[in-house]
């Protein structure tokens, strides 16, 4: 009986352990046992996004083992763009501009939060990134908030962080990031 209560109390703890690392995301469980697109989908939040990474060609590269930081715009971001510009970037033939932009939103490895305040101070207040596109983003603080500044001089929040994944972590953030 003992052993019975003790395997029953192990696999509770495992499944407390399990629950509390998922994150909620647009209405969906993020969980970390699933990689960056597994997760996505199922956000409600994030239906632009999934739309713009499948019409881009990047499901495979965004399933494989990474580690990636991303920072996932969500549909209200997109809904930021001028009228127009999602259906406009979506097209087939602009899959080179939307690849440009997605990738732009991409880091190699695996930062958290932490880790990213860590670079702000070490950096003397900010910190910059260099993306999968090739370009940077600059990290600051504003408050306890992260905020990223694009090469264009735009600016997103970090709403949700720390959404791991198998392959990565997700922050998702509210505003769409531009490259130059």
């Amino acid at each position: 009986m003992k052993k019975l209560a003790l395997v029953l109390g192990l696999a509770l703890a495992t499944v407390t352990t399990f629950a509390q690392k998922s994150v909620m995301v647009g209405g969906a469980a993020m969980y970390p046992t699933k990689n960056i697109v597994e997760n996505a989908v199922n956000s409600k939040d994030h239906t632009t996004l999934v739309a713009a990474v499948k019409a881009a060609g990047l499901v495979e590269t965004l399933s494989s083992a990474g580690p990636f930081t991303v920072f996932a715009p969500t549909n209200a971001a997109f809904n930021k763009l001028p009228a127009g510009t999602v259906e406009t970037l979506v097209k087939p033939e602009n899959k080179g501009t939307l690849t440009t932009i997605l990738t732009y939103h991409v880091v190699s490895g695996k930062m958290s939060a932490s880790d990213i305040v860590a670079a702000i101070k070490a950096g003397n207040g900010k910190a910059t990134m260099k993306t999968v596109q090739g370009g940077t983003l600059t990290a600051k603080l504003k408050g306890k908030s992260v905020i990223l500044t694009d090469e264009k001089g735009g600016m997103s929040k970090v709403t949700i962080a720390d959404v791991n994944q198998s392959n990565g972590v997700i922050h998702v953030v509210d505003t769409v990031l531009m490259p130059k």
